[in-house]
């Protein structure tokens, strides 16, 4: 069976993105980074209980220490706040400087090493929070090197079927696929109850409500 490494947060998007994996006939190879964030324990936790629905054989969790010494973002430096007053343009205080130029630089060496023809992930470009690292141009620029800098016979494909969709749609889908939501976290400063203002949160509730739907994980 092709395999397929997915690159796993635990919140709703890769989630997604697993699932729609599967179904298009893919063995799945899970990978999730703990990397400093403020919900690591929920996110960690999150990640097991999805990969357990999931029915994954082989999974990676990987520790990145590194990103609280890098510091400037909100989720690793916690002496710098999480916005919670709304929803801004420009790239928000909570972007972790080129965090998924990494996380792509690792998961393309683990799916060298498990013979994984594809990597995926969640990245949103139309409705996320303005990350840089979530373009799809830098995506398949990122592609291109990593191909360059494999072996001949690795070839792999990264997709990122969320790119273009609005947070409503992802809803739509993974009900869709029966994706198990109610495991899901997104909120970048709770790990018991949602704080609900977050950009994270506001992006999760807003998605559910212009798609009709209720959100199933429990907010404060």
């Amino acid at each position: 069976m092709k395999k397929a490494l997915c690159i796993m947060s635990g919140g709703m998007d890769s989630t997604l993105v697993a699932y729609i994996m599967r179904s298009r006939g893919y063995e799945i190879v899970a990978l999730h980074f703990n990397y400093g964030q403020r919900t690591v324990e929920k996110e960690r936790s999150s990640f097991r209980a999805i990969c357990e629905d999931l029915g994954v054989a082989e999974k990676y969790e990987i520790d990145l220490d590194f990103f609280k010494a890098i510091g400037a973002s909100a989720l690793t430096d916690h002496a710098i706040d999480v916005p919670t007053g709304g929803i801004e343009s420009g790239i928000p205080i909570t972007y972790v400087p080129f965090r998924n130029g990494i996380f792509l630089s690792i998961a393309t060496a683990i799916a060298e090493k498990e013979g994984c023809s594809a990597i995926a992930i969640g990245v949103v470009e139309e409705d996320s929070s303005g990350y840089p690292d979530c373009r799809e141009s830098f995506i398949e620029a990122f592609s291109k090197a990593a191909n360059l800098g494999t072996k001949e016979t690795t070839a792999i494909t990264i997709e990122m079927p969320l790119v273009h969709l609005q947070k409503s749609q992802i809803v739509q889908e993974a009900l869709k696929l029966d994706a198990p939501l109610h495991l899901t976290w997104s909120c970048y400063q709770n790990e018991d109850k949602a704080c609900g203002v977050c950009d994270s949160c506001r992006l999760r509730l807003r998605g559910f409500d212009r798609a009709g739907a209720v959100d199933p994980i429990p907010y404060v």
